[in-house]
C-alpha cells in the first residue's frame, strides 16, 4: 500500500506548492522593495518646497548631492536621509515577507534580494522614465541593514576622502569599492553565493553609474565642493 505512481503524486504536489510559495514571496519582495526604492525623494522635495524640477538643475541628477549643490542645503540633507531610510525600510520589508512564507526564505537571501531591488528602484524609477539617481545613499541604507559595521567602515572612508579631496564622487567610488571586502571580513553569511553576488552587483551598478565621474577624475576636471564660483558649473552627469 502507498506504492506506485499514485503514491508519488502527493509528494509532487507538496514540492510544487513549496516552489510556488517561494517564487510568489520572492516576487512580492522584488515588487515591494523596488517600489520603495523608486520613491524619488529629491525630485519630490524640490517640487514641493521650491517648485523646481531638480532634473533641470546642475547635473540633472535627482540625488542628494545635486539637490545640495542647487543651493537647497536643507533639502539636500533631507534627500540623503530619506534615501537612506527608504533603503533600510525596503530591506526590513523584504525580511518580513521572506519570513511569512512556508517554507521561509532564508533571511539574508530575502534581505539581499530586497536590497538589490531597492537600489534598482532608485536608479531606475518607473515614475521618472527609469532615470533616477546613482544609488549611493539608498545603497548605504540597505547596507546598514545587511552589514552595519561594514557600512560604517565605508562611511568613515567616504568622510576621510571627501574631507581631503572635496570630491563627492571620489569618496563615493572608494567607499563603494571597499564595502564588499568589509562585508566579507565582518559577516560570515556574506560568504554564501547569493548574498555575495548581490552585494558585488549593487556595488558594480553604483560604479557603472559613476563612469562619467571616473572619466572626469582621470582627466582632473571633476567638480570639487567649495571651488570658486567662477568655475563653470558641473557638467551633466556629475554626482
Amino acid at each position: 500500500m502507498g506504492t506506485g505512481p499514485s503514491a508519488a503524486l502527493p509528494d509532487k504536489v507538496v514540492v510544487m506548492h513549496v516552489t510556488s510559495t517561494v517564487w510568489l514571496h520572492s516576487l512580492a519582495i522584488v515588487v515591494a522593495a523596488y517600489l520603495l526604492g523608486s520613491i524619488p525623494t529629491g525630485y519630490l522635495l524640490m517640487r514641493i518646497f521650491r517648485r523646481q524640477d531638480i532634473r533641470t538643475l546642475g547635473s540633472g541628477n535627482i540625488g542628494a548631492t545635486n539637490v545640495l549643490r542647487s543651493g537647497a542645503k536643507g533639502l539636500g540633507a533631507a534627500t540623503f536621509l530619506l534615501d537612506v531610510l527608504k533603503g533600510m525600510l525596503a530591506v526590513w520589508v523584504g525580511a518580513k515577507i521572506g519570513a511569512s512564507g512556508i517554507p521561509m526564505i532564508r533571511p539574508h537571501d530575502a534581505m539581499t534580494l530586497a536590497a538589490l531591488c531597492a537600489v534598482l528602484g532608485h536608479m531606475f524609477p518607473i515614475w521618472l522614465g527609469l532615470k533616477g539617481g546613482k544609488g549611493v545613499a539608498t545603497a548605504f541604507g540597505v547596507f546598514i541593514m545587511l552589514v552595519p559595521y561594514a557600512a560604517l567602515g565605508s562611511l568613515v572612508l567616504f568622510i576621510v576622502v571627501f574631507a581631503i579631496s572635496r570630491i563627492v564622487s571620489l569618496a563615493s567610488i572608494l567607499g563603494t569599492i571597499v564595502f564588499p571586502l568589509l562585508a566579507w571580513v565582518l559577516a560570515p553569511w556574506a560568504h554564501t553565493y547569493l548574498p555575495l553576488v548581490i552585494i558585488c552587483l549593487i556595488c558594480g551598478l553604483i560604479l557603472v553609474k559613476h563612469q562619467q565621474n571616473i572619466l572626469r577624475l582621470m582627466a582632473g576636471t571633476e567638480y570639487r565642493f567649495g571651488s570658486s564660483k567662477k568655475n563653470p558649473p558641473p557638467p551633466t552627469g556629475a554626482a
